[in-house]
């Protein structure tokens, strides 16, 4: 086995350990901190201040890798720090609590740009796709998600930072048998002169507004799913099925997007993907019957899983060897930060004010406007020399 398929391997191992990690501990981190002693408010509060907290670190973070390139010291922090302070959520000090929450932020915040652009690269040298090396990461989640739930059947939640800490451990371990050849390149660009040059690019700042108005429609699935789909009538049960079919979806979804991306080229991949999302809320908002609302999760791949590893892979495109982790930064910044907690805010002033539909017809508008961004992102590189 050759240098570059031992790397593809061991990347692959740490997303399947990071995705288990986090899909085991992630969702059921709001149920620990109420049972701490928390009010749901207080957690929600201290969450959209940690979306924020994470808008504000993470250029920052992209910028120190491509100035320094540190990349295996940052992914060992981002991954290790979290996974130490789990075990101090079990301390029913509300000031602690918070401590706890926004350091793991400011190191985990940066963990998913920084292992995608370490994956791009090494996607590439390996003559491979970016997906096949994410899919793992979707299969850990899924897993882990399905496995916290046997888990605190059998132990106390105040326990769930152990298998967190064992799989986070793993990850940890990983990144430390990862080659050094990456960290060797220094880029010379001010993190003030980066920003511009590639705010600059017109058609990537057009992309970003795009991405934020496909993405904060996640929001709904996210966050207000279980909500929805039990106010229309569904179980615990049938829940519990529709996530992990969600989240199984992205794996074929994740290897074929190069495929699909070779064929069609990446703008018109995102235009599908923006057309996947609005069709996934339409038929929500239009039938919204638990058995409707099920089989159309099997879209989450062809929307959220298609569409996050083309725009990874356009940003990589566009920001050039310089600027990689910080490309990669600031797409997360607007597609996971901004569009978190504007449709989170947005989301949840719709679904109290006129119910689940209202809030699925406002999301099925809001990713037709990012799919007619796109469509216009596209004609324009298929305007530009060479393309």
């Amino acid at each position: 086995m050759n240098d570059a398929k031992k790397m593809l391997l061991k990347l692959r191992a740490l997303y399947l350990f990071t995705g288990l990690a986090g899909g085991l501990f992630n969702p059921y981190l709001t149920t620990l901190l109420v049972h701490q002693g928390m009010s749901a408010g207080q957690v929600g509060m201290m969450m959209s201040l940690g979306t924020l907290l994470s808008i504000i670190v993470q250029p920052f973070w992209g910028y120190m890798v491509d100035r320094y390139r540190q990349t295996k010291l940052v992914l060992v922090c981002s991954i290790g720090m979290p996974a130490v302070l789990a075990y101090f959520y079990n301390v029913q000090i509300f000031a602690l609590l918070v401590i706890v929450y926004t350091t793991s932020i400011i190191f985990s915040v940066t963990q998913s740009p920084i292992a995608d652009s370490y994956a791009v690269t090494a996607a590439r040298e390996g003559r491979t796709s970016y997906g096949t090396i994410r899919s793992l990461g979707s299969l850990g989640t899924a897993l882990g998600g399905y496995a916290g739930g046997l888990y605190l059947s059998y132990f106390h939640i105040t326990q769930l930072w152990l298998p967190f800490f064992i799989f986070s451990a793993a990850g940890v371990a990983m990144v430390l048998t990862l080659s050094n050849k990456s960290d060797s390149y220094r880029t010379t660009v001010s993190l003030t002169e980066g920003f511009k040059q590639m705010l600059s690019n017109r058609n990537f700042l057009w992309f970003l507004v795009a991405c934020f108005f496909v993405n904060q429609t996640l929001t709904a699935y996210n966050s207000f799913f279980v909500l929805s789909f039990q106010e229309a009538g569904g179980s615990f049960s049938m829940v519990g099925f529709a996530l992990l079919l969600a989240s199984m979806t992205n794996v074929p979804s994740m290897l074929l997007t190069a495929k699909i991306i070779a064929k069609l080229g990446r703008e018109r991949t995102l235009v599908i993907a923006a057309f996947a999302y609005a069709l996934r809320w339409a038929v929500q908002w239009l039938f919204p019957y638990p058995p409707v609302m099920i089989g159309i999760q099997a879209l989450h791949g062809l929307s959220f899983g298609l569409f996050y590893v083309a725009a990874v892979e356009y940003v990589a495109s566009v920001s050039g060897k310089e600027m990689q982790a910080t490309g990669q930064s600031v797409f997360n910044m607007v597609f996971v930060g901004l569009g978190g907690i504007i449709g989170n805010l947005l989301n949840g002033f719709l679904y109290n004010a006129g119910g689940a539909q209202l809030m699925y017809l406002a999301c099925t508008v809001s990713a037709i406007m990012g799919l007619l961004l796109l469509h216009g992102v596209n004609k324009r590189s298929c305007s530009l020399p060479g393309h």
